[in-house]
This record gives C-alpha cells, sequence and structure tokens, in this order.
C-alpha cells in the first residue's frame, strides 16, 4: 500500500516538473499545509534516476520556500500582529500558535528565520513575526535561503540516496535532521557569539 502511494507521489512530482517544485514549496511556506518532505524526498530520487536534474530540483525548491516566505513576509508587514490575532483562526493561525511564534522570534531574534526553517510547525510560519516586526528585508531574505537551502539540500540528499523505500527514508530522514539541526544550533552559537562581541566593542 506505502510503496504504491510513494510510486504515485514520485509520478506526481515527475509530472509538474522543476515549475511544479517551485509553486509546491512556494505553497509549503505559506498557509497551505504542503509538506516539503513530499515534494522534495521524491525529487532526489528522480534526480538519482537522471529524471530530473539534482542542482536545478534543489534551487527550485529553495526558491519556492523563499518565494512563499516573502509572501508571508509581506502579508505580515502589510495587515498587522492585530489583523493576524483576529482572522489568524481562518488559516489556521490559532491565538496560542501565533504567541509561539512570537515568542520563539523574540527569544531568538532575527536568527529565528534561520534556524526556524528546520523546525516542524515553525518552518512556515516564522516569517510572519518577521514581517509585521519589519525585520531587516536583506537579512530576511538571506537568513531565509541559508534556512531552505539546508533543509531542501537534506530532504534531496535523503531521496537521491534511499529512493522511495519508506522504511529507509523514515529512519535517515531522522538522522539526517538531528544532523541538519546540531549544525545549526552551532552556527547560532557562533552568531550569538560574535553579535555579543561586536556590541562590547
Amino acid at each position: 500500500m506505502m510503496h504504491d502511494v510513494a510510486a504515485w507521489i514520485v509520478d506526481a512530482i515527475g509530472g509538474v516538473g522543476y515549475l511544479g517544485i517551485f509553486i509546491l514549496m512556494f505553497l509549503e511556506s505559506t498557509f497551505v499545509p504542503v509538506p516539503s518532505e513530499i515534494v522534495m524526498i521524491p525529487a532526489g530520487y528522480l534526480a538519482q534516476k537522471g529524471e530530473m536534474n539534482f542542482i536545478i530540483a534543489t534551487i527550485m525548491g529553495v526558491l519556492g520556500s523563499l518565494g512563499g516566505a516573502l509572501f508571508n513576509y509581506f502579508f505580515a508587514l502589510k495587515y498587522g500582529r492585530a489583523f493576524l490575532h483576529k482572522y489568524g483562526k481562518y488559516i489556521l493561525l490559532s491565538h496560542d500558535k501565533l504567541a509561539k511564534l512570537e515568542d520563539f522570534f523574540i527569544k531568538h531574534g532575527e536568527i529565528s528565520t534561520f534556524s526556524g526553517r528546520l523546525i516542524l510547525g515553525v518552518r512556515h510560519l516564522i516569517s510572519l513575526p518577521a514581517g509585521y516586526s519589519r525585520m531587516n528585508l536583506s537579512k530576511f531574505i538571506i537568513y531565509t535561503t541559508l534556512g531552505s537551502s539546508i533543509w531542501v539540500l537534506v530532504l534531496m540528499v535523503v531521496g537521491y540516496l534511499v529512493g522511495s523505500n519508506e522504511a529507509l527514508v523514515q529512519r535517515y530522514l531522522g538522522v539526517a535532521t538531528i544532523i541538519a539541526v546540531i549544525g545549526i544550533v552551532l552556527i547560532a552559537i557562533i552568531y550569538i557569539y560574535k553579535m555579543k562581541k561586536a556590541s562590547k566593542i
């Protein structure tokens, strides 16, 4: 059963092509619940089979993620925090979830738009508090692109290495995610250390 589902997903991703990857990853970074795993892992598998170019698929995935994040950013920038608190429930954004996003953004600062790209439930929404907090757009683009690149590349590599074997995907996706998160934590520590050191100068 799961093999048939995996095969269908792979065929679907192959059918939509590079533009489809961009659109799906764009949606994944907005309010639409499209799991990035079912987009980029099959793309990695198709790259392994020679039916897609690994680099192009990765770039389209990253650009789609950035595009969706920018949509959220400008949406929040235009309508503001009060609008999201009032109408967020209609896009599955409860007051509690928005409060948690705000706490995460305030606690971790602008770097959260980078590290948040690897956290389930935060990945596609961290751009909202960044938007209505009027985070510097250049920094937002850089951090979002870096975080998205790591996550998309992880999924592409998983798909490339283990293909459509669900058991192996589940096994190696967990390992790859842990490695990526450790890398993010180390980068965040270095960033915070440098910021504190610079503030003392």
